[in-house]
């Protein structure tokens, strides 16, 4: 259940762009709290009923919008805006597609790939028969805007969050945003269901839904770049039953973490029978990169922990 709020964003108040010329759709005091409509990743060109032919013909310029920008009263630059992330609303529909030229393995996985999810469970949704994927939503697109004038692309995460995909940005977590320009100009979007980190196949269980978020202000408080704090445990659920964990040499950090979900993906082939597509996909949604080893220049090492207790 959402909390009371005064105040409701509709999804329909969205931008594509992060850009500071935008007039603000709502103004806040410090302490007030705004419940966002947030539309799905791919800004409703996607269905429960879309098919992977509907990949290519996806319009990319409207890929995850934003809701807002909210003016935060009082917010000058050089200030930070804490972002409390209160609640989340129901979810009832979600997708994980494989885009082409999109992705970790983008030069292995080129035909287009898509899965619909049954969220109404609202603790977990089945990716196949057996595998239980836990439901833990976040919004994967979370920031202020830019200090430099004119249209950013939303996809890159950058120094004012931006798509950062940070799956531990769940109920409870209070997030630290640089301000650059004056009232912040805050925008929310890009949920998501669940995810792995790293999101390797380019797309987690992204779905529309409700996310409710408090704003504090910091005044003098300088910050380069986001910070958080969470809540409590960042895997609940998971740990239970281990992890089986592939890892992948590289003498980049790149090489390293391909290598280590190509072998994930040959893991989950050969024990589980799933196609290369759907363990690509599996990687994205429930598989954590970890980085092991980064100090013996030029020798990296990437962990894939895969948690076991998904399988039943």
């Amino acid at each position: 259940m959402m909390k009371n709020t005064n105040y409701t964003i509709h999804k329909h108040c969205h931008h594509n762009a992060w850009d500071n010329s935008l007039e603000p759709v709502l103004s806040v005091d410090p302490g007030e709290s705004v419940n966002f409509e947030v539309h799905d990743a791919s800004g409703g060109q996607l269905s429960p009923k879309s098919i992977a032919a509907d990949i290519p013909k996806l319009d990319l310029s409207k890929l995850n919008p934003l809701t807002g920008p909210v003016y935060v009263k009082g917010a000058q630059p050089g200030d930070t805006l804490e972002v409390e992330i209160e609640n989340f609303g129901t979810q009832s529909w979600g997708w994980t597609a494989i885009l082409p030229e999109f992705g970790l393995l983008q030069e292995e996985f080129s035909e287009p790939y898509l899965k619909t999810w049954d969220l109404k469970n609202q603790q977990t949704a089945e990716f196949a028969d057996g595998i239980e994927i836990p439901i833990r939503p976040f919004p994967g697109t979370i920031g202020t805007a830019l200090p430099e004038p004119g249209e950013h692309d939303v996809i890159p995460p950058r120094k004012n969050g931006g798509n950062m995909d940070i799956r531990h940005l769940t109920k409870g977590t209070k997030l630290f945003l640089p301000v650059w320009v004056e009232g912040a100009l805050f925008s929310v979007g890009d949920t998501h269901a669940a995810q792995g980190d790293g999101e390797v196949c380019g797309s987690a269980i992204e779905a529309p839904m409700e996310i409710q978020l408090r704003f504090k202000l910091h005044k003098g408080k300088t910050i380069q770049e986001p910070q958080f704090i969470t809540p409590g445990p960042l895997t609940p659920g998971l740990d239970e039953k281990g992890y089986y964990v592939t890892t992948g040499y590289g003498e980049d950090l790149m090489s390293a973490a391909k290598n280590s979900v190509r072998y994930m993906i040959e893991h989950l082939e050969k024990t589980y029978g799933l196609t290369p597509q759907e363990a690509y996909a599996l990687s994205s949604i429930a598989v954590d990169l970890k980085i092991s080893e980064i100090v013996d220049v030029p020798h990296y090492l990437i962990s894939a922990y895969l948690p076991q207790s998904i399988f039943k």
